[in-house]
C-alpha cells in the first residue's frame, strides 16, 4: 500500500512558538497515570481493587520507561535533536521528566505503605519481607521450598578481570552480591549477580488458617543466599531491577514475510537487553556496585529510583494476591452483560437474518463480545459464507477467534487476515498465532511495510440464493474476547452496502497495491483523515461565524497533534463549545483566555479502561458522528493504517450521542484539566453521584432516544 505523503501535514514550530500553547506529551502521560493511582486512593473499593490499581500504575510507568524515555534516549544517545511539545530540547527535558517520574515513584511507594499494607491483616492476608519473625515450622518449609525449587534455578554470574559483565535482562528482579575472599591477599572487592527466574510465583503462599501469608522471593534469597557463596565473605547484598529501552523500529524490507519476520525477531531479543533507562533498587544498596552500574550503563543518580526496604520493587507482581481464588469471592463483579439497545426484541436467533432486519451497535463491555464471536463461529461454520476477511491487532491468548478461523480454512472458505505484528508488547503472540493460521491454509499479510494497521474490521461474505451479501463488523476495539471484558470499546454491526463496499475496497488497498477511490462512510489514515476531521472542525467555526448553532464533541484516548489542536484553538475563538473527554495524554491547553476559553477537556479513569474514539459535529443540528480506531496524535494519522466509519441510521447513532452525553454527565470517575496541565476530581457535591461504569448497565430506551448534547 502506497500513502499520499501530500497530505501529510508537517508542523514545524521554534521553541518560543510551542512554548505554553502546548502541554507535554510525557509529562501529561504522567498525569493520567496520577488518575491511575487515584483509584488506589479510593476507600469505597475493596482491598484487592486497590491493588490491582496498583499493579496497573506499575505495568504502566515499565511501559512509559521503556517506551517513552528510551525514545528520548535515542536522541540523546545518538546526538539527534528533539523539541518537545512544551518547547524543551531533550537535555533540560530529561531532567524534567526523570524529576516528575521520581515524584511518582515516590507518591506511589508511600501511600503503599501508609495506607494499604496497614489494612492487609483486617483482609486475610500478610506480605512476610522479614522471615525470621516466622515460627521455626513455618521457616522450615520455606527454606524446603528455597532447597528444592529455587535453589537449582539460580545461577551466580561474577564480574571481574577474567569475566565479562553479564547481560541483566529487562524488568527481573537482581541481586547485586558483592563478595570478598579472605585468603586473597590483594583485598579486592567481587561483585557477582543473582536473577530471579520468572517462571516461578512472586509470592510463596502459606496457608495459615483464617490467614494466607504471602512470601515475596527475594525475600526467600536474601534470608538463605549465603549458600550460594561459598568460604567467601559476603560484604553486601542489593537487590535491584532495571528497565530497558523497548522502542524500535522495523526495517523496510523488499522480502516482507520472510526478512521481515527475522527482523521483528531480532528486535525483540534486542528490547531485552537494550540500553538502561531505569534502576530501582532497594535502600540501603552498596555504593560501590551502583557507582560501577552507573559508568557501565551511562546513566546518573536521576536514573535511580529508590525502594524502602519495607516495600516492593515490582508491585505488577501483586496481581498474584489480586487472583488469588481465596479471595474471588471479596471482588465484586460487574452486573451481567445486557442486550444491545438496537437488538431487536423479536428475532430469529440467527445472525444473519438479525443483521438483516438492521444495524446493530455494540458497546462494551455491557455488550458481550459473544455477539462478534457468535458471527465469526457462526461463518467458519455456514456452508454459504464463502470468504471471511479482518484485521487482528490484538488477540486474547487461546482465542476463540483464531479456532473459528482455523475452522473456517478446514471448512474450505477463504480466510483472509491482516496480522499486525507490530503491535507493541503482543508482538510474539501476534507473530505465533499469525503462523498457526498461515500453516493451515489462511492468506495471512504481516502488516503493511513502515506503517501499522490499527483499524478494526470484519467482513464476511455470503451467497445468499442468487446474491452475495456482506456482512460487517468496524470498531474501536481489538477483536479480544479477554479485553473486551473490561475495555470500553464501540462496535457497529451491519449488512449496509455501502459500508460493504468500503470495507471491502479497504481490504483490497491494503492487502493489494492499489491506490483507494473516495470511501463513502469511511475515513481512513494515513491517506487524509487529519484533512476530513479538520474539515468537519472548520465546519463548526464557519456555522458559529454565520450565527449558527455548533458545537464539538470529542471522545479519544490521546490527544497530541499539532495541526489539529491550532484548529480547535481558532474554533473555540469563533465561538464553538468544545467537549473533548480524553482519557491519558491531552497536548492541548484548555480554557485559556483568548485561545481555548470554549474548551473543556474531562479526563475517565474507572473500572473499566475508556478505549471507545466517538467524533461528534453538530452540523447546525444535523449531528455527523464517527466512530473508530484512531486517536488524534501524528502516529494516528500518518504512521497507522486507521479508520474511522460514520453512523448514519437513527437508533445507533443516538445510541452513540447517548454515551457521550452520559460520559459528560458522571461524576464519579471523571477529572476537569486545568489549564497548567493538572486535574482536579469533578465534584457532585449537590447531585446524585452518576458512575457511568456503572449506569451503561442499564440504559434506558426511552431515555436513550431524546438525548441531546446541545439545545
Amino acid at each position: 500500500m502506497k500513502t499520499n505523503n501530500l497530505s501529510v501535514k508537517k508542523n514545524i514550530k521554534t521553541t518560543s512558538e510551542k512554548a505554553g500553547r502546548y502541554i507535554s506529551r510525557d509529562l501529561s502521560w504522567l498525569k493520567f497515570n496520577e488518575r491511575v493511582l487515584d483509584q488506589v486512593k479510593k476507600t469505597d473499593k475493596t482491598i484487592f481493587e486497590r491493588l490491582e490499581f496498583l499493579a496497573i500504575s506499575a505495568s504502566n510507568l515499565d511501559g512509559f520507561f521503556m517506551i517513552r524515555v528510551g525514545s528520548l534516549y535515542n536522541y540523546i544517545d545518538y546526538g539527534r535533536k528533539k523539541l518537545d511539545n512544551s518547547g524543551l530540547r531533550e537535555i533540560p527535558f530529561r531532567k524534567k521528566l526523570l524529576t516528575e517520574a521520581q515524584a511518582f515513584f515516590k507518591a506511589q511507594s508511600d501511600y503503599y505503605l501508609t495506607k494499604l499494607v496497614p489494612t492487609f491483616e483486617a483482609n486475610g492476608f500478610s506480605i512476610i519481607k522479614d522471615i525470621s519473625k516466622l515460627s521455626n515450622k513455618v521457616q522450615g518449609q520455606i527454606e524446603q521450598y528455597f532447597k528444592r525449587i529455587i535453589f537449582p534455578m539460580l545461577t551466580p554470574m561474577v564480574f571481574d578481570s577474567h569475566h565479562a559483565f553479564p547481560i541483566l535482562m529487562n524488568k527481573i528482579l537482581i541481586f547485586g552480591v558483592v563478595t570478598h575472599n579472605p585468603a586473597d591477599k590483594k583485598d579486592s572487592k567481587k561483585l557477582s549477580f543473582i536473577q530471579i527466574p520468572q517462571n516461578l510465583p512472586h509470592f510463596y503462599e502459606i496457608n495459615h488458617g483464617d490467614k494466607m501469608y504471602f512470601i515475596p522471593i527475594e525475600a526467600i534469597i536474601r534470608t538463605h543466599i549465603s549458600k550460594l557463596f561459598r568460604n567467601v565473605a559476603i560484604l553486601s547484598v542489593s537487590l535491584f531491577r532495571v528497565t530497558r529501552n523497548g522502542d524500535f523500529s522495523l526495517e523496510e524490507s523488499d522480502d516482507i514475510e520472510a526478512n521481515f519476520l527475522e527482523e521483528l525477531k531480532r528486535k525483540l531479543k534486542k528490547r531485552k537487553t537494550g540500553r538502561v533507562v531505569r534502576v530501582e533498587i532497594e535502600e540501603g544498596y552498596d555504593s560501590w556496585m551502583v557507582a560501577l552500574l552507573k559508568g557501565k550503563w551511562n546513566i546518573d543518580k536521576d536514573n535511580f529510583f529508590i525502594v524502602p526496604p519495607q516495600s516492593l520493587i515490582d508491585f505488577a507482581g501483586l496481581w498474584q494476591i489480586v487472583q488469588h481464588p481465596d479471595f474471588k469471592d471479596k471482588v465484586p463483579m460487574p452486573p451481567p452483560t445486557v442486550p444491545p439497545l438496537s437488538y431487536p426484541t423479536e428475532h430469529s436467533g440467527n445472525i444473519f437474518d438479525i443483521l438483516k432486519q438492521q444495524d446493530i451497535l455494540l458497546h462494551h463491555p455491557y455488550n458481550s463480545i459473544d455477539f462478534v464471536i457468535d458471527l465469526i463461529e457462526k461463518a467458519a461454520e455456514d456452508p454459504h459464507v464463502l470468504a471471511i476477511k479482518l484485521t487482528i491487532y490484538r488477540l486474547a491468548k487461546d482465542s476463540a477467534i483464531t479456532s473459528a478461523l482455523l475452522r473456517a480454512v478446514e471448512n474450505g472458505k477463504h480466510v483472509s487476515v491482516l496480522f499486525e505484528l507490530k503491535a507493541r508488547f503482543d508482538e510474539e503472540n501476534n507473530m505465533r498465532e499469525a503462523q498457526k493460521l498461515q500453516k493451515a491454509g489462511c492468506f495471512v499479510i504481516y502488516g503493511v511495510s513502515s506503517v501499522k494497521t490499527h483499524s478494526k474490521l470484519l467482513l464476511i461474505v455470503r451467497k445468499e440464493e442468487e446474491e452475495v451479501n456482506c456482512y460487517v463488523h468496524m470498531s474501536s476495539g481489538n477483536y479480544n474476547e479477554e479485553t473486551a471484558k473490561t475495555y470500553v470499546d464501540i462496535g457497529l454491526m451491519t449488512t449496509n452496502e455501502v459500508y460493504a463496499r468500503d470495507v471491502s475496497e479497504f481490504f483490497n488497498v491494503i492487502t493489494g497495491h492499489s491506490l483507494p477511490r473516495t470511501y463513502k462512510n469511511l475515513i481512513t489514515a494515513p491517506l487524509n483523515m487529519r484533512e476530513q476531521l479538520i474539515g468537519l472542525i472548520n465546519n463548526e467555526m464557519k456555522n458559529a461565524q454565520l450565527g449558527l448553532p455548533s458545537g464539538i464533541v470529542i471522545k479519544i484516548n490521546s490527544l497530541e497533534d499539532e495541526a489539529t489542536i491550532d484548529v480547535l484553538y481558532k474554533a473555540s475563538q469563533a465561538g464553538v463549545p468544545t467537549k473533548l473527554i480524553v482519557r491519558g495524554i491531552c497536548c492541548l491547553v484548555p480554557g485559556r483566555k483568548g485561545l481555548s476559553d470554549n474548551i473543556t477537556v474531562y479526563a475517565i479513569v474507572g473500572k473499566f479502561l475508556e478505549h471507545t474514539r466517538i467524533f461528534y459535529f453538530h452540523n447546525n443540528g444535523d449531528p455527523t458522528v464517527y466512530v473508530g480506531s484512531a486517536d488524534i496524535m501524528v502516529r494516528s494519522f500518518d504512521r497507522r493504517i486507521e479508520s474511522l466509519f460514520i453512523i448514519k441510521d437513527r437508533i445507533p447513532k443516538q445510541q452513540v450521542i447517548n454515551i457521550l452525553v452520559y460520559n459528560l454527565k458522571d461524576n464519579v470517575n471523571t477529572y476537569l484539566m486545568q489549564e497548567d496541565g493538572t486535574y482536579i476530581k469533578k465534584e457532585h457535591a449537590h447531585e446524585a453521584p452518576f458512575d457511568i461504569h456503572k449506569e451503561f448497565f442499564n440504559v434506558n430506551f426511552e431515555q436513550m432516544m431524546k438525548a441531546k448534547l446541545f439545545v
